[in-house]
């Protein structure tokens, strides 16, 4: 039973992920062909019994690297005994119902997207049953808001998120609902209880972490209590929480240039309902475009109050019919679902089940980018640095075409704030831009300076233990912010971002900070993790399968006896899978570990100048002999044997697309190495074309080679670029592993070479950026190039005990 495709769609039920195995006759034999001794198991670890001594791995204490028993049962010996009849097994990852389900509710969550689905407001919802009767009638507007608060009180007595208690969202929630109540005389027992929750609960808002206190707080719960005893409402008004809320108001009054308030759009139209003597005509100005004041209900509630502009009736009417009778603390959020949906799902490992997907997700978030950015929603006069971080990243990384210059809006005096003319930061927003700041081409300052900057405020927020957001409460935010610090965008292979961002995504429990607590169901929820888990669980069974025919290979050839360690062999197909881990790329990443090994081996094992010679001499001699494993059987020249290994691998390889594509490829491999031997030859363990061999073997495994691809001039730019930089990676590598104090400094800042940091830069840029002779029609192979250069770039980057941690908590420990 054969196949060659990936059938991810979802009709089937089963991924084959062509792990096929070979045939008794297609294994060649590699004990009787190459004659060699049995190989032995890893030298001076072998105990008399035969089994394997592990080393200890050592903790990271940043990243939570832990030592693991099953990292080193990887590297035990395969047995002999398997039966042919198992070898001839093909190996499936099977995709069960559950996953198909789960790919279906997310397909469908994708193709929903409109204006955002974002959780209910009781603070917003509260504001909007304030409107009176437009007709006079002297009822409410919008009596199913007060309807839906009467639906939604809580079993204390209190309105908010029912799944987290935070005392400041509680308290503000619910005392906006009691007003609203009692303003028409409705449900008097729901009032009283919620009265009384708020009187009860005060103290606690000394207890509660401020950064976790909604946006605006200071401000418009003070405006509530006054609105309360306006209505003869029993409200607290003697306190020290209160006198400190109360202070924290006056001076952030203080601090509101007015002027400017009714000059040009700014945050502070979210937020009309806290502020008084506002000049209404002059602010009517500023709606934006669908009638709202920044997207807030309550806000534009507030201005409708003032003013009976139809516009504002309009939006609230909108908002209330979308959603019910309640309103969220925001809407739309548009861009902001569709922008965090993405990130989300390609962090996760999933993405690959909804490309289309994603593609319009991107195409939509382009449409309205700006060249001041973007921020929530679309067509806003007003930009945030965290939506325009994240939409800068992807829309760089899917192809568009987006100038750093929009985060120029957002600078002042080498500092980065998350709106113009804010003076903190929000944890968040930094940790976006930093991630904004990679993905940088050459000559792009500004996104240097933004690098610089937010590497430095993370590092010292990190030391201070200050990892707190104001606008998100999430599983693992300080886990995310080491993560994109101690492994740069260059070193950050994507199956070892998905490993962490698994235990780091909190699922449904992750809970976004605005006027009020609120959910992003689309952006947070447990249907995105348990796939992923299920799929990550998947991915670690296909690669143990594949693991156990790299040791079959590795034990029958003998590599062992040139110096070839298992251990070195686990590394190298660990890049290969960690970089390429979907399970229709198996054939690309088994060839991917084996040319690697046999690199280093040739490296390592030849060398004179003579004895490089000899080798290509034979290897040439031998490539068109169609009797040439016979050649080998009596031989012990360990060079004639070496060269045995690597034609048979080659054929090995050759047979294993044939079988699985029907066509001949081995004529093609012979072909790059042949050519990649003799620069060998000529410049030793300095070659500067080792990249390039790679990616020609993946280009070749995954079907994509052809004569109009190897003349393409942006394909041989590419191959340029790339071995130019993989050389200097190489070589940087080389000379921090003889220093032995060639550790990584873990910092933040840490980089390469200025050389070789310039070179990623314009790798980056090749590869990302369109071009008029380039190959957009193929993405898979322009995309390899960047991939193979930051396998180099994470082999360089890491030390040796960090590299350990990382294979095995990314192959070998199971996901929880």
């Amino acid at each position: 039973m054969m196949t060659s495709q990936f059938l991810s769609h979802l009709d089937h039920k089963v991924l084959y992920s062509d792990l096929t195995a070979p045939s008794h006759k297609s294994r060649f034999g590699f004990k009787f062909l190459c004659q060699g001794p049995p190989a032995k198991f890893w030298g001076k670890h072998a105990k008399k019994s035969g089994e394997f001594r592990p080393i200890s791995a050592t903790t990271h204490q940043v990243l939570g690297f832990k030592e693991s028993v099953p990292y080193f049962k990887w590297l035990q010996t395969v047995k002999d005994d398997v039966e042919p009849n198992e070898e001839h097994v093909l190996h499936q990852v099977v995709v069960t119902n559950e996953i198909r389900k789960k790919i279906n509710a997310v397909k469908r969550m994708l193709g929903s997207m409109e204006d955002g689905e974002i959780s209910i407001s009781a603070y917003d919802t509260a504001w909007v049953g304030l409107v009176r009767d437009v007709n006079g009638g002297g009822g409410p507007e919008f009596p199913s808001c007060l309807e839906w608060i009467a639906s939604n009180q809580l079993s204390d007595g209190s309105w908010g998120d029912a799944q987290l208690f935070n005392a400041h969202d509680r308290i503000l929630n619910t005392l906006a609902c009691v007003i609203a109540l009692r303003a028409w005389n409705l449900h008097p027992q729901k009032s009283d209880m919620g009265l009384k929750f708020v009187k009860e609960n005060l103290s606690k808002l000394e207890d509660e972490n401020v950064e976790h206190m909604p946006i605006g707080f200071e401000v418009a719960f003070p405006s509530l209590l006054d609105l309360a005893r306006s209505m003869n409402i029993e409200v607290p008004h003697d306190s020290p929480i209160l006198k400190q809320i109360f202070a924290m108001r006056d001076l952030k009054l203080t601090k509101i240039p007015m002027e400017v308030l009714h000059k040009v759009p700014t945050t502070l139209l979210h937020s009309l309902e806290g502020m008084a003597n506002l000049d209404w005509k002059r602010l009517l100005k500023l709606q934006s475009q669908d009638g709202s004041f920044l997207f807030s209900p309550s806000s534009t509630a507030y201005a409708f109050m003032q003013t009976k502009d139809e516009n504002a009736l309009k939006y609230l009417e909108k908002t209330v019919k979308r959603f019910n009778g309640g309103v969220p603390n925001v809407y739309p959020v548009d861009l902001f679902e569709h922008i965090w949906a993405v990130d989300r799902l390609e962090r996760l490992g999933i993405s690959r089940y909804f490309q289309t997907e994603i593609k319009e997700c991107m195409e939509y978030v382009s449409r309205y980018w700006t060249e001041k950015g973007i921020c929530w929603a679309r067509n806003s006069e007003v930009q945030d640095i965290d939506d325009t971080a994240m939409a800068f990243r992807l829309l760089r990384l899917h192809g568009h075409q987006v100038s750093p210059d929009a985060f120029k809006h957002f600078e002042k005096s080498g500092d980065f704030f998350c709106f113009a003319g804010q003076s903190n930061q929000a944890i968040t927003g930094i940790y976006n831009l930093h991630r904004a700041s990679q993905v940088l081409f050459p000559g792009e300052k500004i996104l240097e300076n933004a690098r610089l900057f937010s590497s430095k405020f993370l590092t010292e927020k990190r030391l201070a233990n200050e990892i707190v957001d104001k606008w998100i409460i999430t599983k693992d935010l300080p886990g995310e912010v080491s993560y994109a610090l101690d492994v740069p965008w260059y070193a950050s292979l994507p199956l070892l971002e998905t490993r962490f961002y698994i235990e780091q995504y909190g699922g449904e429990n992750d809970i976004w900070i605005g006027k009020s607590l609120y959910r992003m169901p689309y952006v947070n929820n447990d249907i995105y993790l348990e796939l992923a888990k299920l799929d990550y669980g998947n991915c670690q069974d296909m690669l143990s399968v594949e693991w156990e025919k790299i040791q079959r290979w590795y034990l029958e050839t003998g590599l062992e006896e040139f110096g070839v360690s298992k251990e070195s062999v686990l590394q190298s197909y660990f890049v290969a899978a960690a970089s390429m881990f979907e399970p229709e790329k198996s054939l690309e990443r088994l060839a991917w570990a084996k040319t690697t090994t046999l690199i280093e081996t040739l490296k390592s094992y030849t060398g004179d100048k003579e004895a490089r010679r000899v080798f290509l001499e034979q290897f040439n001699n031998s490539i068109n002999r169609q009797d040439f494993p016979k050649k080998w059987l009596d031989k012990s020249n360990e060079t004639e044997k070496l060269v045995c290994i690597l034609l048979i691998t080659i054929e090995y390889l050759g047979l294993e697309f044939f079988r699985t594509r029907g066509q001949e490829i081995s004529h093609y491999l012979n072909q790059i190495w042949q050519s990649w031997l003799l620069s060998w030859q000529k410049e030793g363990s300095s070659s500067t074309r080792e990249a390039e061999l790679i990616l020609k073997t993946i280009h070749i495994m995954s079907g994509c080679w052809s004569q109009e691809l190897q003349l393409n001039l942006q394909y041989q730019k590419l191959l340029q670029v790339t071995n130019k930089v993989c050389h200097k990676l190489r070589d940087y590598q080389s000379s921090k592993e003889a220093n032995v104090n060639g550790s990584c400094n873990m910092s933040g800042t840490r980089v390469t070479t200025p050389q070789i940091e310039s070179e990623m830069q314009e790798l980056s840029q090749t590869v990302l950026q369109n071009s008029p002779d380039g190959i957009q029609n193929q993405p898979r192979v322009k995309n390899s190039f960047l991939m193979v250069a930051k396998s180099f770039y994470y082999a360089a980057y890491f030390d040796y005990q960090t590299i350990i941690s990382h294979i095995d908590k990314v192959l070998f420990q199971k996901v929880m």
